[in-house]
């Protein structure tokens, strides 16, 4: 009987592995594993430039893949991924945000400190996490994309292991997300366990079939935790708290990864989850969940009212702008997907523009991320002073900027599902947020720099010893050479949030295939 049961294992067949579909994941994968060996190269050249050439490739070799495969629609790895339109155009943000990222870090100090091979395998090892989160349609599946994606960020955060608040950052980040993936693993169980599935379409089956099951109180438990668990990793109020304390500490492009990356990962699963599992139990998710969006739009713009470290300033900017996207998920139809994706996009392009202004002026000068930092940089440094305002006017939803656009379109989605009071509130909060987005676009622009007062600036030394950049006019082709990566991360991306708000049909037509992906009426 023994043997007999061991001839049969030996013929079982496994999953059909679809690699062309996989690709995308493959190469990102492949990416971290090459950039890890190469980091212990004992040559400095390989480490610093070859390591980060080799992640930008391994990213746009990715995005070249999905691109290549639009308009597909399959099953992967037995039904545990799904590649559609919403998994590949979210790949596409990843791998973007990636790329920013690996040219912000450049020449920062948290790559020297953790080694270069290390630094950029987490970065593309958190990357593949969130492609993996984002194409899962089944609960184990969901779990492990989101511990892929978290534990690398966890170690990241703390990569400045010279600085105390970088250290505390990567502490905080990894007591709360554990928190928050022990709930999600909580609610995720409860959910098999009201519906007897762990695949999507099984327990949408489930629901669809046994109208009582959408009022059992094990699935409505396992419901409410599993968004909990999901507001954790998308700074949505009251699960925010450990947003502002991580961004700030956290060396700066990380903080920018996380802002634009892990939130796209959050809402990307979010929407796969509840509009494709749950969409039988949308009158029970809903109501709350709008009223967790009402909150959320609140507590992020009056807490960023008082504050002078940029970086918290776009910490509580980003709790604000999760409920504007909650707004759409709410709604539970194509209009409000395709309005979530979009704002999802135009947001990564705003924030990485602002980001880029960040990382430019620490290196400048000695006053970090204060806004004091950007006095008069108008007349000084205008390559960094235009992206910013842009990033600054977009993020407050100003006209002709792709965050009027992606506002006006998840204000469209909430009316037509009739949450019109949810859009009154994305106005509403539009309209607070302009007293610190203006604040900083004063300070560019109104505010005199100590040069201009005849205090004599103190350069910042350059992470490793490299050139310092003095902050005043005349050092700008310093500057240029010294961080033209940075410079150009800031140009391309500010010019970008402009270009999508004049021209946005492109990006329409896009999140058009990935609204139509699930289905959705």
């Amino acid at each position: 009987m023994i043997a007999a049961a061991a001839a049969a294992a030996g013929k079982a067949a496994g999953p059909e592995i679809d690699w062309a579909g996989l690709s995308p994941l493959i190469a990102v994968l492949g990416g971290a594993l090459v950039v890890l060996l190469l980091g212990l190269v004992v040559s400095r050249t390989v480490r610093e430039n070859v390591v980060p050439l080799l992640s930008i490739a391994s990213l746009a070799i990715a995005i070249g893949l999905s691109v290549g495969q639009w308009g597909r629609r399959e099953d992967l790895i037995a039904g545990a991924l799904r590649l559609d339109e919403l998994t590949l155009v979210l790949t596409v943000i990843f791998c973007v945000a990636g790329i920013a990222t690996v040219l912000l870090s450049w020449r920062h100090v948290a790559p020297r400190e953790a080694a270069h091979g290390e630094y950029h395998a987490l970065l593309l090892t958190s990357i593949a996490g969130m492609i993996v989160l984002v194409a899962a349609q089944n609960l184990v599946t969901v779990f492990l994309g989101l511990e892929l994606l978290s534990i690398p960020l966890y170690v990241l955060c703390a990569t400045e292991m010279r600085r105390a608040s970088s250290l505390e950052s990567g502490l905080k980040y990894l007591v709360v997300g554990s928190l928050g993936s022990a709930i999600l693993l909580y609610g995720l169980a409860f959910i098999y366990g009201a519906t007897g599935s762990t695949d999507f379409a099984g327990i949408a089956t489930a629901l669809g079939g046994d109208g009582d099951l959408v009022t059992d109180p094990l699935l409505l438990t396992g419901l409410a935790l599993a968004i909990v668990g999901l507001a954790f990793k998308a700074s949505v109020a009251p699960f925010h708290q450990w947003t502002p304390d991580v961004y700030e500490g956290a060396p700066t492009p990380v903080t920018a990864f996380m802002a634009v990356a892990t939130k796209a990962a959050a809402f990307g699963i979010t929407l796969r989850l509840l509009d494709v599992a749950l969409i039988e139990a949308a009158i029970d998710w809903a109501p709350p969940l709008a009223a967790l969006a009402a909150v959320t739009i609140v507590v992020g713009n009056v807490g960023a009212l008082g504050q002078s470290s940029l970086k918290r300033l776009l910490a509580y900017s980003s709790v604000a702008q999760a409920g504007y996207m909650l707004a759409g998920v709410v709604v539970a139809s194509r209009l409000g997907l395709q309005a979530t994706v979009f704002y999802l996009a135009v947001y990564v392009v705003m924030n990485l523009a602002a980001f880029a202004v960040i990382v430019a002026r620490e290196r400048e000068t000695p006053l970090g991320d204060d806004i004091a930092s950007l006095n008069g940089i108008g007349a000084t440094r205008p390559l960094l002073a235009w992206p910013m305002t842009i990033a600054m006017l977009a993020l407050a939803g100003f006209p002709a900027t792709a965050g009027f656009i992606g506002k006006f379109y998840l204000i469209e989605s909430s009316v037509n599902g009739g949450y019109t009071w949810l859009a009154v509130f994305i106005v509403v909060g539009s309209m607070i947020s302009l007293a610190y987005y203006l604040k900083v676009i004063a300070a560019i622009w109104m505010t005199p720099s100590e040069t201009e007062e005849g205090v004599a600036p103190v350069p910042a030394p350059l992470p490793g010893g490299d050139q310092p950049v003095l902050a005043g006019g005349s050092d700008e082709a310093t500057g240029l050479r010294a961080q033209g990566e940075v410079i150009a991360v800031a140009v391309v991306f500010g010019a970008l949030t402009l270009i999508l708000g004049v021209v946005p049909s492109p990006l329409f037509d896009v999140v058009r295939g990935a609204g139509a992906a699930l289905g959705l009426l």
